[in-house]
């Protein structure tokens, strides 16, 4: 089975049992690491931090109903977590949602002598993306970057 039916199946599954509990879908992913699949699903929580219990609550929920449907011809684990304070931003959705925070960009080549920039993400659209750093505004177009997540400050 095609590792994005895979996810639409989690997705589907999922669609009510997390806005009626107070959790939203933040991320899913089925992915192939060394030999182990994993089945990875990022939630987070409409008030307040996730905690294990939420993770294990909803693991738990998934896990029943994708054995009732059994979609997965494979091994695999099932990872329920929260995206984290560090988490990756993948959908325009999540960019937008994050204007005005603090982002560590990964490029695939270096942009003066740099692979990876931190800076204030000022704006965002289908073609590039501007962050402040060091007291400038640089745009970056998107098939320059490899990964873009929120820079975690102490």
């Amino acid at each position: 089975m095609a590792k994005r039916r895979i996810t639409d199946i989690a997705r589907d599954i999922l669609a009510d049992y997390l806005p009626d509990n107070g959790y939203s879908l933040y991320h899913s992913e089925f992915v192939k690491e060394g030999r182990d699949w994993f089945l990875r699903i990022y939630i987070d929580k409409n008030e307040g931090p996730m905690s294990t219990s939420d993770c294990e609550t909803i693991s738990r929920y998934l896990s029943d109903k994708l054995d009732e449907c059994d979609p997965i011809e494979r091994n695999y684990y099932l990872v329920v977590s929260s995206p984290g304070i560090d988490r990756e931003l993948y959908t325009p959705e999540h960019y937008r949602m994050f204007i005005g925070s603090d982002v560590d960009i990964h490029l695939y080549k270096a942009v003066n002598g740099d692979k990876t920039l931190t800076g204030k993400l000022i704006s965002y659209d289908e073609e590039k993306l501007s962050i402040e750093t060091n007291g400038e505004q640089i745009e970056l177009p998107l098939n320059e970057i490899s990964k873009t997540r929120l820079t975690v400050v102490f």
